[in-house]
């Protein structure tokens, strides 16, 4: 493998949205993938970016990726948030989550963000795994709240 990390670019779009798809389904959510290639586009590289993502490619074939956005806590200040973080099943175990990760941590010093956050599944003792290598602080007590579109449209 040679394994290149870039920053990623909006033809790589259909791709990422490739994995994205392929992320759920290993989260056993594929039915909560509901973004257009559109929406996901303009999210990205439209006139109001809300998010920025590193690849990770290998003989020029996307094989994972990290896509974040900056979040502000009124306790700790401007924090990157990583808000999907994968590497193919095929991939998995060859250094490329290694290298994506650090690429991010190393976003994180460079912009002088106060921390890292994300979320993992605690059953997903791979992941789990992974970031104690980092010696991550995994939180418990905190339970996910979200209101949909069509909730807050009513």
């Amino acid at each position: 493998m040679s394994i290149t990390i870039r920053v990623a670019e909006r033809e790589d779009c259909p791709r990422l949205l490739e994995l994205i798809h392929e992320l759920a389904l290993y989260e056993k959510a594929p039915q909560e993938v509901t973004v257009t290639i559109a929406e996901f586009e303009d999210a990205g590289f439209g006139e109001n970016k809300v998010w920025k993502a590193f690849v990770a490619e290998d003989n020029n074939r996307i094989v994972g990726f990290a896509l974040y956005y900056v979040r502000y806590s009124t306790w700790k200040g401007c924090r990157l948030y990583l808000e999907d973080f994968i590497v193919t099943e095929e991939c998995r175990g060859k250094g490329v989550g290694k290298l994506l990760f650090e690429t991010v941590i190393q976003e994180t010093k460079d912009k002088n963000y106060s921390g890292m956050v994300w979320q993992v599944l605690d059953w997903n003792e791979p992941a789990i795994n992974f970031y104690n290598k980092y010696a991550a602080h995994l939180e418990a007590g905190w339970l996910n709240a979200s209101l949909s579109k069509e909730q807050i449209l009513k």
